[in-house]
Parts: structure tokens; C-alpha cells; sequence
């Protein structure tokens, strides 16, 4: 990922080509009028349903990101907004089927099996929606299905539903069920499950005892994956609980890093980054790059690749960085800063959320002249280098020779860049009120940053794809 996203960021090479469009309004305002949902969300008669469509508000689709026991980026939860879910909790089958389909299919019109590679999208879909045509055009190397049990009439028979269950697995699709001590009503199916889908708010230390001794005797095939983990404390009692995958808020949480420092390799870039941004001397910045033999050779290297198209060999850092330009050596030292000193594997899992983050924000400047998007994408990018180095925000920020304006919108949320960054922070958490309010001072709509939250997302994906 980080070589061609290098490519991309420099210019040499034309960005991966932009997946089209998915565009989920239309549907889900034709949708609204098929199955208006009521505003509350407690239960009331079928007939008291619907609202004015005003009520309704934006619905679109969100990700979460599943980490491995590595804590690398093994797939994603695609899902509605929680505000969505909420709407249609209480509503009948026929509502949660349509809205299933839009899912399903927006993924479908993404060409997810593409952009995801290796990866796995993890769907939730009602028991009766698993054998709908639209499934189909999953791709079944890279769908886990989890059911959910809704309460009203329509379920499918068992043994019928085992048998789609069967079918769909010989093709390729892995089959997902709750917790089956909470949702007993899938206990018919733990022989065929591949993944049990568990609550982390729900795991006691007796609980999980009783759990994961139900799932060796039952579903012994079966991999754990743990949601709604807040913290890394949680994630560890998980971890050593047995459970294979992760989710929750824990990935980019901040936690006391009062006695981490900086790696050496993060100084001398940061020292680098600041003789750029003073306009300093060639004289002053080329001894700098000599000093780090490995620097040295990256950046040879790279300038060197086939990916830039020059007619001669560079050996000399003076003559790369003539070609390359104070700009671009500028860019490239920055990547560096945010993919150096790695201190485990959740750190590449931010970095992936900082570039969807980064992408966002700059596909939001679409008006905007070309410096003003760098910033943004540069804003976007650096707004979680405390999180991807695991220090505190203070120190990481005091190191970095940033624009006034960048560093204004990650400590202060304050400036020009600041309305785009609370943007792309609330397309991450799905929070329908401050989307909506972000939008409003981002001069789009809410719609619109969805839209531009899973370009986002694509393009970090396509990304990854070329790089493989």
C-alpha cells in the first residue's frame, strides 16, 4: 500500500481509478415512500408505522473495521447508521427486507469483492432474506452472512432454513449466527456456523466460560468475533478468551501515553519536515537525508521505480531531490512519519482509517484550489498520529512542521479545515446529528458525505488492491 500510495501522492503515476459512484440516496428515498418508518423507537401498532418523510432524515451505510488476533484490517461490518437501525427495529419483516436489499445491493453496484481482496464483508440480514436473489450477487469468497431472528410471523421453516444455510455455504459463503446463548433460536444451525457473532457489553468472565464451552462442543468450526469492544483492555480478556476477530471502538482509542516517546526514526523525519517547511538551504537538508542510510535508500529507490518514467538512473540524494522537488519530498516524509515506529498491528489499522479520513476530506475540497486539498488530505491523515505512534497528541503535533491552519483543525478544531474534519470523524461513528450538522457548515448534505465517505473508502481499498 505505502509504495503506491507514494505514486499516487507525487503525481507520477495517475491515483487507482475511482470505483462508480454508489449512490444510495435515490434508493433509499424511493424506499422511504415504499416503507415510511416511524421517528420512535418504541413499539407501536403496525398501523402507526409511518411519519412524514421529513422526519425520516439521511440514511445511508457505514463500515466498521474487524481486526484479526494480529490486529491487522481482516474485513468489515457494512451496515446502516445506527439511526436506521433504530428506525426500523420495531418495524415489520417487509421493512427490514427492503432496507436488506438496498444494502446489499449498494455493495453489489460498489463491486466490494474487488476493493475488499482478501478481506471479508460481514453482513447482517434476517434469516428470511438469506435465499433473496440479490444475495447471489455477492461474491462468496468474500461474504460472511450473520443472521438476525426478527419476532414476527414469516421466519423460515428449520429445516428449510438449514438447508439454504447448506447451499449457500457450498458456494463459498460463510454463514455468521448471534450469540447462541442470547439468540437461542438459531441453536439448529451451530453445526454449520463459521463465525459466532458476540456482544462484548454481554461477555462476563462467567458468560464467556459458558459461551466459548458451548461453541467447542457445538459449532467447533466456528471463529469468535467480538463486537462493540471498547477499550484494549477488553480487547485482551477477548484475546485470551479465544476469540479470533475484533470490532468496536477500541481501534482507535486513545489511552495514556504519558511514557512513550517518539522513535529516532520519527525525529529525524520530523527534523526534516521542519528544515522544508523553513524554506532552509539544499545545503542543509541533503546532509540530514545522508545521515540515515536506510532513508537513503528508500528514497533512491523510489525515485528510481518504474513508477516514475525517468529516462536516467538517479544515484546522488542532491539530483533526487532536484527532481523530486521540496513539495514532494515534503509529502513523502510525512507518509513516512505516520507508517514509521510501528508499535503493533492496530497501528496499520489506523493508518488505513487516517487515509479513508484523509481522502474524504480531500474529495470534500473538490472546489478548492490545489494547496488547500493537500492540506486537507494532510489534515485528514495526520489527525491520528498520536493513535498510529501511541504517544500523546501534544508531542506528536509539537514534532510536526504543519501549516497553522492544519494544526488549528487536529488540536483545536478550529479553522478552515476544521467543518471537514468533524465531517469525516462523524461519517466514522455514524452519528446521524453530527453529520448533519457537519454537512450544514461543510456546505454539502448529508447524503453527500456519505457518498463521499465510501469513495473514500473505496479508493483506500483500490489502493491496498494495487499494492498486493
Amino acid at each position: 500500500m505505502f509504495k503506491t500510495l507514494l505514486g499516487w501522492l507525487f503525481g507520477r503515476r495517475s491515483p487507482p481509478p475511482a470505483p462508480k459512484p454508489v449512490t444510495q440516496a435515490a434508493g433509499f428515498e424511493t424506499l422511504n415512500r415504499q416503507a415510511p418508518l416511524r421517528a420512535s423507537s418504541q413499539p407501536k401498532p403496525a398501523d402507526t408505522e409511518s411519519v412524514a418523510p421529513q422526519e425520516i432524515g439521511a440514511t445511508f451505510i457505514c463500515r466498521e473495521a474487524v481486526l484479526n488476533r494480529k490486529q491487522k484490517i481482516a474485513g468489515y461490518q457494512f451496515l446502516l447508521q445506527e439511526a436506521a437501525r433504530n428506525r426500523i427495529r420495531y418495524s415489520s419483516r417487509r421493512v427490514h427486507h427492503l432496507y436488506a436489499e438496498v444494502l446489499v445491493n449498494s455493495l453489489v453496484h460498489a463491486d466490494i469483492g474487488k476493493l475488499l481482496g482478501p478481506r471479508t464483508a460481514f453482513i447482517d440480514v434476517p434469516d428470511s432474506f438469506i435465499d433473496h436473489e440479490c444475495v447471489l450477487r455477492l461474491p462468496a469468497s468474500n461474504t460472511a452472512l450473520v443472521l438476525t431472528h426478527l419476532p414476527d410471523a414469516g421466519a423460515p421453516a428449520p429445516d428449510a432454513l438449514l438447508q439454504t444455510v447448506r447451499r449457500l455455504r457450498a458456494i463459498g459463503y460463510r454463514i455468521g449466527l448471534p450469540d447462541p446463548i442470547a439468540e437461542p433460536s438459531f441453536a439448529g444451525l451451530l453445526s454449520e456456523a463459521d463465525v459466532i457473532v458476540v456482544r462484548a457489553p454481554r461477555l462476563s468472565a462467567e458468560a464467556a466460560l459458558t459461551l466459548t464451552a458451548n461453541i467447542v462442543e457445538r459449532a467447533p468450526q466456528a471463529t469468535l468475533l467480538v463486537r462493540e469492544l471498547p477499550g484494549l483492555e477488553d480487547f485482551n480478556f477477548c484475546f485470551k478468551l479465544g476469540a479470533s476477530l475484533f470490532q468496536g471502538p477500541f481501534i482507535t482509542s486513545r489511552e495514556d501515553w504519558q511514557d512513550h516517546s517518539l522513535g529516532p526514526n520519527f525525529t529525524r523525519l520530523a527534523m526534516l519536515a521542519g528544515k522544508l517547511r523553513k524554506q532552509a538551504e539544499t545545503d542543509e537538508i541533503v546532509p540530514l537525508l545522508k545521515q540515515d542510510a536506510a532513508l537513503t535508500v528508500r528514497l533512491l529507490r523510489y525515485i528510481n521505480s518504474a513508477a516514475n518514467g525517468l529516462s536516467e538512473h538517479v544515484s546522488s540524494i542532491e539530483r533526487a531531490l532536484i527532481l523530486l522537488g521540496r513539495d514532494k519530498l515534503y509529502r513523502w516524509i510525512m507518509l513516512l512519519m505516520c507508517s514509521t515506529d510501528d508499535k503493533d498491528g492496530r497501528s496499520s489499522a489506523v493508518l488505513e482509517t487516517a487515509l479513508v479520513r484523509a481522502r474524504m476530506m480531500e474529495l470534500s475540497g473538490a472546489k478548492l484550489g490545489p494547496s488547500d486539498r493537500e492540506s486537507l488530505f494532510l489534515t485528514g491523515l495526520l489527525s491520528l498520529i498520536d493513535v498510529v505512534l501511541q504517544v500523546p497528541l501534544e508531542r506528536a503535533m509539537q514534532s510536526l512542521a504543519v501549516a497553522d491552519e492544519i494544526e488549528a483543525a487536529i488540536m483545536h478544531g478550529e479553522g478552515p479545515y476544521a467543518p471537514q474534519l468533524k465531517l469525516a470523524q462523524a461519517c466514522e461513528r455514524a452519528d446521524p446529528e453530527a453529520i448533519r450538522s457537519a454537512a450544514e457548515n461543510s456546505q454539502t448534505t448529508p447524503e453527500g458525505a456519505a457518498e463521499l465517505h465510501l469513495q473514500a473508502l473505496a479508493w483506500a481499498l483500490e489502493i491496498q488492491q494495487a499494492a498486493a
